[in-house]
């Protein structure tokens, strides 16, 4: 028996204004970019949405996206940051920034993803790029992951533990995780998902709608 999807209404037309821009980091094979794709599938026939991907050499986060036809091809652009990841998304964030501005500039967008390329515990995003941003970890770096903390896990603003179906594979404890990563957060949000699960994505995007509507408020 699954959970029946909440949505959040949204107001009808957006008030002038910049797109509320949020960032989606995480280590590499965590599911950021399955995390894009699924919230670009369930909130373009909506809203105006358009991504800037980032990974160290390759576009291969955009190529994903493109040939799963997420969006139209112009809406979603590539950095090859070629430096640590970080780098692009927080100390020198103008090849990012660019890409964001030039699509807002084209499509007007409701909402901008940028999705970091794969990292470590220590990612953020620099706010002087996005509004808030996502960190998604997975079970299968084990149930320790949240309680050794790092900027990602303790100050983003939604954390997301993804793969909950491969707990009992991989001997991870998702109560361990849920209570290492209140202990870790305070009353920041943290919400155990699996993106293979039929409204898996539910929480992160009834997340994301409530941001849209505070951020349009």
């Amino acid at each position: 028996m699954h959970r029946e999807e909440t949505q959040t209404v949204l107001p009808a037309a957006r008030p002038r204004g910049r797109a509320l821009r949020i960032g989606i980091g995480g280590p590499v094979g965590g599911g950021k970019t399955a995390l894009v794709a699924a919230l670009c599938r369930a909130l373009s026939t909506e809203l105006s949405v358009v991504v800037v991907t980032n990974d160290i050499y390759t576009t291969e986060d955009a190529d994903f996206l493109r040939r799963n036809g997420v969006l139209a091809d112009e809406r979603i652009r590539a950095v090859r940051t070629g430096c640590c990841p970080h780098t692009a998304i927080r100390d020198d964030i103008t090849a990012n920034l660019d890409e964001v501005e030039e699509l807002e500039r084209l499509h007007d967008p409701d909402l901008v993803l940028v999705e970091s390329g794969g990292d470590n515990l220590t990612a953020t995003f620099s706010y002087g790029l996005i509004d808030r941003q996502i960190f998604v970890v997975d079970v299968a770096g084990g149930d320790k992951v949240p309680r050794k903390g790092g900027p990602g896990v303790t100050r983003s603003d939604l954390l997301v533990i993804n793969k909950i179906d491969l707990a009992e594979l991989v001997g991870a404890d998702l109560d361990v995780m849920r209570n290492d990563s209140a202990a870790q957060r305070g009353d920041r949000p943290t919400v155990l998902i699996s993106l293979r699960a039929e409204h898996g994505v539910a929480p992160v995007l009834d997340w994301v709608r409530r941001s849209l509507t505070a951020h349009r408020a």
